[in-house]
């Protein structure tokens, strides 16, 4: 029998695939939508899921370059909006100083309630 604190290995499986595919899903909604042909041949993106303190929860196998960038990207933007973030809000970023790379390189950031 298993210990009620330990994680149920079926469940974290069932919500690891989850997860994942959102992302996956993220990325060919940005690849199908999108008009640039960075994103739409080259595929030029990464897509990812973060919990509340900006730490990585699940992404989608594509540029993992992106990924390290990402969570200092919603770090920042946490500290700096935290108690004003609410549903329906998108930001969009590529300050080398929170988190952006490059000026090419463009973070889309949508909190999830």
């Amino acid at each position: 029998m298993q210990n009620p604190k330990s994680p149920d290995p079926v469940m974290l499986e069932i919500f690891n695939n989850l997860f994942r595919s959102i992302a996956e899903q993220m990325g060919t909604t940005l690849q199908n939508t999108s008009y640039s042909v960075n994103i739409k041949e080259r595929l030029d993106f990464s897509c990812a899921i973060f919990n509340q303190q900006g730490q990585l929860v699940a992404n989608a196998p594509h540029i993992p370059v992106h990924l390290g960038s990402m969570s200092e990207s919603i770090r920042s933007l946490i500290e700096a909006h935290g108690n004003t973030l609410k549903p329906g809000d998108v930001y969009v970023l590529n300050n080398p100083y929170n988190g952006g790379t490059h000026l090419p390189d463009i973070t889309v950031i949508t909190p999830v309630f």
